[in-house]
């Protein structure tokens, strides 16, 4: 009995030194994981001054073999803000890391902020990764630290998250001299916010997941019923809402936020000398919900300047939709619309600038029944432009011509297709008096480098008519018999 004893031990012997708990066995499965204490190591110092922070975080080796690092490495580090320990060695980078079975390393990393440089050297947010490369697979850390002293609404640690603002229906002025940067979505409810002039908004955008892990766009200002934002810019002092990069090669990159959005039934929003740019979407205006927007510009939105969705109500003058991804203006399933000296251009896009519609599908092929609603737009004075032979797209979807009504005075246009629809073949009939031009046209001084005023031989001088509007979208004096038509007055 002692002799078959010892061969069950040696037999244990030789198996475990062949199995995965051998503890002098470096693992090469390519399942191999490493897990961490966190998955964010987040600075979230304001630095008022030049200074630096440390912070710190574990990678474990969860099994009971060696696990062999490739690689640990500081992805980015453009800017040099970061600075890594790796398990006692100073760098950003270091190979072939060894974690014994059941254990862990510590890697430090330290940030250097001054929040006095411009924020093109020191943005809002600082980001960047540590990549893991364990038997080809890839894990990251992120990194994030604050290098502006600002205030962050509502607070900077809100990735992700949703924050309500509400003030038992009185009103909350944001009138800090630092900066405001929304992080993650905030909701307007049960409160007028007011912008100041010369405000600066920026808002921290990126993609984030819900809780059943389908991905959403985070930066994203939302009014609801009970809410009412006011933008209060001037002509000295203008108000600009858009993305917190501002390095220069972010200037004129669209998407970086989601945008506004006017829920349904929120009613009373006016915007004044306001510039929105960079966004998917500029301001979207829902069911029952109605906006103002005088002397405002919408730019670089990857998707809609300005979206009006079902018996939404939108009033703008002096306003500029350019550059987006999709229509600069587009009007959906229904709703009232009156644009007066707005100038509408598409470029380098290959979508129309004005595009509108009276009903919406209920599936997605659209070969179901349809849902409809009453739709009408009057637009005075007013320039629909691009590079494109058509600049005006519309969808009727009813056979009651008094479900989709337009109204066109005194507007330079750009249809050709259109007017071959059984729909829209007397266009000029609602379109009068209107200029109808061609790519080939003068009527812009120079799109193609995001100058949207009117050219010299423009066919837009003197075509308006007077309607009590003074100003242009800069406070230029119109003419007051024979002013320019668009946002802009020309100016020699």
């Amino acid at each position: 009995m002692k002799n078959v004893g010892f061969i069950l031990v040696i037999l244990c012997g030789i198996v475990l030194a062949f199995t995965s708990c051998d503890p002098d066995r470096t693992r090469e499965d390519s399942d191999t994981l490493l897990s961490f204490s966190t998955d964010t190591l987040s600075f979230d110092t304001v630095f008022t001054t030049l200074g630096s922070a440390t912070r710190s975080f574990k990678v474990y080796n969860p099994y009971n073999e060696i696990v062999n690092i490739s690689n640990i490495e500081l992805q980015d580090n453009a800017e040099g803000f970061f600075r890594l320990n790796i398990d006692g060695k100073t760098g950003n980078k270091d190979t072939n890391i060894e974690i014994l079975p059941n254990d862990s390393i510590y890697i430090f990393a330290e940030v250097t902020i001054d929040p006095d440089q411009p924020l093109s050297s020191s943005p809002f947010f600082i980001e960047d990764k540590i990549s893991f490369q364990t038997n080809g697979n890839t894990q990251e850390i992120l990194l994030l630290a604050w290098g502006q002293n600002a205030n962050y609404i509502p607070s900077s640690k809100n990735k992700g998250g949703q924050a309500l603002l509400s003030c038992d229906f009185q009103s909350v002025t944001w009138d800090d001299v630092k900066p405001y940067v929304i992080y993650g979505i905030l909701v307007i409810d049960s409160c007028e916010l007011v912008i100041p002039e010369g405000a600066d908004i920026y808002v921290h955008g990126g993609v984030a997941f819900n809780d059943e892990g389908a991905p959403y766009n985070d930066g994203v200002l939302v009014v609801l019923k009970d809410g009412k934002l006011t933008v209060k810019g001037t002509a000295i002092d203008p108000v600009t809402i858009q993305g917190d990069r501002l390095e220069s090669v972010f200037d004129d990159v669209p998407g970086q936020w989601g945008g506004i959005i006017l829920a349904d039934e929120a009613t009373g929003s006016e915007f004044r000398y306001t510039t929105i740019k960079n966004s998917i979407v500029g301001v979207r205006v829902d069911s029952l919900a109605d906006a103002k927007f005088y002397n405002c510009q919408f730019l670089n939105q990857s998707a809609n300047g300005l979206l009006g969705f079902h018996s939404g109500s939108i009033y703008a003058e002096n306003c500029l939709f350019a550059n987006s991804g999709s229509s600069a203006v587009s009007l959906q399933y229904g709703g009232n619309y009156e644009l007066n000296f707005c100038t509408l251009a598409s470029f380098n896009s290959g979508n129309t600038s004005l595009s509108a519609s009276n009903f919406r599908c209920t599936e997605p092929t659209c070969l179901g029944p349809k849902l409809y609603n009453d739709l009408d737009m009057k637009f005075k004075n007013c320039i629909i432009n691009g590079d494109q032979a058509d600049q005006i797209s519309f969808i009727d979807g009813s056979d009651t011509p008094a479900d989709f009504v337009y109204d066109f005075q005194n507007c330079i246009v750009q249809v050709e297709e259109l007017l071959e629809s059984d729909d829209f073949v007397n266009f000029f009939d609602f379109c009068n008096p209107c200029e109808n031009v061609t790519v080939m046209d003068s009527v812009l001084l120079d799109p193609l480098a995001r100058i949207y005023s009117l050219d010299t031989m423009s066919v837009a001088r003197d075509y308006g008519i007077d309607i009590g509007i003074d100003l242009d979208i800069l406070g230029i004096n119109r003419d007051p018999v024979t002013p320019d038509v668009g946002c802009f007055e020309f100016v020699e």
